[in-house]
């Protein structure tokens, strides 16, 4: 159980998310496209060739992933394009069909492409699961932010258990 925490604490993996790591290509993600039908991509074809920015939440529309984080994210998406970025992609341990209906509720459409790691293979992958299953919400991701190009970490803001303080779109914006 290394790496692990009890189940009353946060899981931090000892092998986190770090600049200049490539990221798993092979992982799958889904999402609904502007037609309504669902669509599974690799990490590897989301990201070659391009600048992505990732937001990752916790969770679908728990109180700080809905109210902060992602529509700072939704209300940046034309400045973080203006800055290079081809794809700004929301990440959470839901499903496409929760994601998708989210991204309807927040107005995401046609901003972010809203991505269920329904799993969690990617969010372990990186090294970014948390263990919320004292608070009901079994195995998810922590909050961060991370630029990819081609594939590869330039920027990464992880935070630490439920804290929202260094992964903002602002924060991103002035990495950039």
């Amino acid at each position: 159980m290394q790496g692990r925490a009890s189940a009353r604490r946060s899981v931090v993996s000892v092998s986190a998310l770090a600049v200049g790591d490539k990221l798993p290509q092979d992982i799958n993600l889904s999402y609904f496209d502007a037609e309504g039908n669902m669509q599974e991509t690799t990490v590897g074809a989301l990201t070659k060739g391009k600048k992505v920015v990732f937001v990752a939440v916790p969770g679908a529309f728990t109180p700080t992933c809905s109210s902060k984080h992602v529509p700072g994210f939704i209300n940046s998406a034309d400045k973080l394009k203006a800055k290079g970025v081809d794809t700004i992609g929301c990440i959470s341990v839901n499903d496409a069909f929760v994601m998708a209906a989210w991204a309807k509720q927040l107005g995401a459409d046609g901003k972010i492409l809203m991505l269920a790691d329904g799993s969690g293979n990617f969010t372990k992958a990186v090294g970014a699961e948390l263990d919320l299953s004292d608070k009901g919400l079994g195995h998810r991701s922590r909050r961060y932010s991370m630029l990819a190009d081609d594939g590869v970490v330039k920027l990464v803001n992880m935070e630490e258990g439920g804290a929202f303080t260094v992964s903002s779109a602002d924060d991103i914006l002035k990495q950039l």
